[in-house]
């Protein structure tokens, strides 16, 4: 990192994507070229979670290789004054899988429900449709924060 004066912990960029309203997930296309891609990613067991249609260009490339690059802020806010952006922001690398056991899957949507629908009843809106979405799980090789105020 070259602003290594701003660079934070682990603790911090998990927190940053616990609070984050969305990150991008960044893919490998097939002629190398990136691909990215708003997510809604929640932290369960050390893992980040997402989930998304079961098919589309994401999962091609993800099912092709799976190495991924999140980016993810919060607290983003215009400075005009200073001509400058205050921001929390974690970056992740690591691997995407498809979350296939069903109690993770379970789990990891119930994180996403708590993340994104607090107060929402995850038995009766979630449940009768528990197979639908796919469900991912990044782990994580590499994760950085940084801050800017």
């Amino acid at each position: 990192m070259r602003r290594s004066d701003r660079e934070r912990g682990r603790e911090f960029a998990i927190d940053v994507i616990t609070r984050c309203d969305y990150g991008t997930l960044a893919t490998v296309n097939p002629d190398g070229a990136p691909y990215c891609i708003p997510i809604s990613p929640a932290i369960l067991n050390g893992n980040i979670y997402f989930h998304c249609a079961p098919e589309g260009h994401k999962l091609d490339n993800i099912n092709r290789n799976n190495s991924i690059c999140l980016s993810c802020a919060a607290d983003v806010r215009v400075v005009p004054e200073k001509l400058t952006v205050s921001y929390s922001s974690a970056v992740v690398f690591g691997k995407c899988y498809a979350a296939d056991d069903r109690d993770e899957r379970f789990e990891a949507l119930q994180a996403i429900t708590e993340k994104y629908a607090p107060g929402a009843d995850f038995g009766k809106t979630v449940k009768p449709d528990f197979d639908v979405p796919a469900i991912y799980r990044i782990s994580i090789d590499q994760i950085t924060g940084k801050y800017h105020e």
